[in-house]
């Protein structure tokens, strides 16, 4: 009882110093130093750690996920096509880009999921190319030409009261899209880990471990790697449609097979048994590819490089150096 009330306030005020850094430190210390930019940077990482917690999921009940990056581009043109086609709000696109993508994952994975872990993988390689392609041939995605000129999201108003303001009459609108993805970082994470801790999480980790075994018990294998794939989905819909609120704009290629392979590295990267690893992997990967730019040619040499060496010295994740060590009898 007391162990795991000290775990539960460990973990609370991990929490609680994360929310301080992510909302108070981080704007601050943007604020003296005058890089609004890096409001854009760091949205881009919570919106790639979003899609990679997707990619996690199905990791967590033994699969090999390669065509996130499919479901993030149709996310994305859903929201696109809603907003200045259908004239729908974009608040209100953003679940209905999540649902879409989720409602045709069980589609395609009602088959594919029953194939074995590296069959599962080398289908899922070729949605996202089969997704760009689509969005190439597809008049209702413009074509190559894209979709431009996305009007920023409106205001949220509740009984009179302003929840969220009208993106298009902020001054720095990359401060308030900072702060509601990463508020939106924060509940994804928060409902994964959630998951992970229930007892669908629990009959999820007897798939990794032994499918057959599971199914001999009277698990329900296939609905929950169906599940799995579909909240997986999900998170790689609504980051695309956030990725687009942003930009403004969307095209074939805003998406490619690399993205669908980096969402899988940051799982890797991270750890992939723990549920921050996409954060922690997303982080690293995306600062170490910039940092790296300043050694021009050579950058994706030493960059491959760096990833195989600590692939082979932290076989389980970055995260594995903070675990706790058990001590040998």
């Amino acid at each position: 009882m007391g162990l795991t009330m000290t775990s539960t306030a460990s973990k609370v005020s991990a929490l609680a110093l994360f929310l301080v850094v992510a909302f108070v430190l981080v704007p601050w210390l943007i604020a003296v130093s005058g890089r609004s930019d890096l409001y854009y940077t760091l949205t881009s990482v919570a919106l790639l750690s979003i899609a990679s917690a997707g990619v996690w999921l199905t990791f967590f009940i033994g699969r090999i996920n390669i065509g996130q990056g499919a479901y993030a581009l149709l996310g994305g043109y859903v929201s696109a096509i809603l907003v200045t086609a259908g004239g729908v709000s974009f608040w209100l696109s953003l679940p209905l880009a999540g649902l879409l993508c989720a409602g045709i994952s069980v589609l395609i994975g009602l088959p594919i999921l029953r194939l074995r872990g590296v069959y599962f993988a080398m289908v899922t390689l070729v949605l996202t190319e089969v997704a760009r392609l689509a969005a190439l041939a597809v008049p209702l995605t413009n074509g190559a030409k894209g979709i431009t000129d996305i009007p920023p999201p409106g205001a949220i108003r509740l009984f009179g009261l302003t929840l969220l303001p009208d993106f298009a009459t902020l001054a720095n609108p990359r401060q308030a899209f900072y702060f509601v993805t990463v508020a939106l970082m924060v509940l994804v994470f928060a409902g994964v880990y959630r998951l992970v801790h229930s007892r669908i999480g629990q009959l999820c980790l007897s798939l990794q471990q032994n499918e057959e075994l599971a199914s001999s018990i009277g698990v329900n294998v296939a609905a929950l790697r169906i599940i799995a794939y579909a909240i997986s989905s999900f998170l790689g819909g609504i980051g695309g449609a956030m990725f687009v609120a942003i930009a403004q704009s969307i095209y074939p290629s805003s998406f490619a097979v690399a993205d669908s392979v980096n969402f899988m590295l940051n799982c890797f990267l991270g750890g992939l048994g723990y549920v921050m690893g996409p954060l922690v992997g997303t982080f690293v990967l995306y600062f170490g590819w910039d940092f790296l730019f300043r050694t021009g040619e050579f950058q994706l040499l030493i960059y491959s490089m760096v990833l195989i060496a600590l692939m082979l010295v932290l076989p389980n994740g970055i995260l594995s150096l903070f675990a706790p060590r058990r001590k040998e009898s």
